[in-house]
């Protein structure tokens, strides 16, 4: 999935609608961290790069805490109904 900036903007398509949105969230996630072990400044700057290294080079890695949130979430009540013998 190649991530178009316009395209998430104009809402034209859901999936990049919601790669927007979870751009922004690892952003600032990504600053809130870096800005407690480093510094403000080079706290946007790992930001910045490790936002860039997710969604350009490796955009396969946008689903998997997403898939993990959903588990955690919903997948607690669906797991206590599998037997595991």
């Amino acid at each position: 999935m190649q991530f178009d900036f316009f395209s998430a903007i104009s809402g034209g398509d859901f999936a990049m609608s919601f790669a927007l949105v979870l751009l922004i969230v690892y952003f600032l996630w990504f600053f809130s961290w870096g800005r407690k072990q480093i510094g403000v400044k080079l706290g946007i700057l790992l930001a910045v790069v490790l936002t860039y290294l997710v969604f350009v080079l490796y955009p396969e890695m946008i689903w998997i805490p997403v898939i993990l949130f959903l588990l955690a979430t919903f997948g607690k009540e669906y797991l206590t109904h599998i037997k595991v013998k």
